[in-house]
């Protein structure tokens, strides 16, 4: 995986969570110390805290992504900014979901703080990545995705999985059905996609049979109102 100023990437353990809401910065820690600290050589001062660092080099990156210097992020801007293992720009389906879930204001673009979030999300998601992609591709593959999608605890019927490859598939076009493979970026939105569509799906009234049963119109309802 590779990203624009990949130096702010921190580690940091994988419970195995799909990364969660997006209005909680994975990466803030209430247990991160914000205050002066003693230098290690038992001299008084002040010591930068882990925060403030990866604020400070969060704040060079939005800088650098902030090619017009508008101030704010732009969908284009940020699909410029990220790139897969494979070195192709994130798809732009991919960041329109990414900039639905954290432009909180509506405004269209990211500011500062709404882009921190995305960025603390992104970096969480890297590690699911690379957790799953155990041939260190670059990309993932049906056996990987129906790994990822179980360790989430998302019943997902694995004689579909080449399904929803193939909806997300991003390997050259005469891939037969089954051997596609999907890198980083759409490998987040397939699994965003899975949780939103099973969650929708739970909310849906069943009958005693445990069967749901939509007319065409809430059909359509359904699949537009998923990523």
């Amino acid at each position: 995986m590779s990203f624009i100023d990949y130096r702010t990437s921190q580690s940091k353990q994988y419970y195995g969570s799909i990364p969660g809401d997006p209005s909680l910065p994975p990466l803030y820690s209430p247990g991160v110390s914000r205050y002066p600290q003693t230098s290690p050589n038992g001299v008084g001062g002040f010591a930068i805290s882990s925060y403030s660092q990866h604020m400070a080099s969060t704040l060079v990156f939005f800088s650098d992504v902030d090619v017009d210097r508008s101030g704010t992020i732009s969908a284009r801007e940020l699909q410029r900014a990220f790139i897969n293992g494979d070195w192709s720009h994130f798809d732009l389906d991919t960041v329109k979901l990414l900039m639905s879930l954290f432009d909180a204001d509506k405004s269209g673009d990211l500011n500062f703080v709404e882009f921190a979030s995305l960025w603390g999300y992104i970096q969480e998601w890297e590690r699911v990545f690379r957790r799953f992609d155990r041939d260190s591709s670059g990309t993932i593959d049906g056996s990987e995705l129906y790994s990822a999608l179980s360790h989430f605890g998302l019943r997902f019927p694995r004689h579909l999985i080449p399904l929803l490859l193939a909806k997300f598939a991003s390997s050259p076009p005469g891939y037969r059905v089954g051997q596609q493979t999907i890198t980083f970026d759409r490998f987040m939105r397939a699994c965003v996609f899975v949780k939103q569509f099973s969650d929708a799906f739970g909310m849906l009234p069943k009958d005693k049979d445990g069967y749901v049963w939509f007319d065409y119109d809430q059909f359509l309802r359904f699949y537009f109102s998923l990523p």
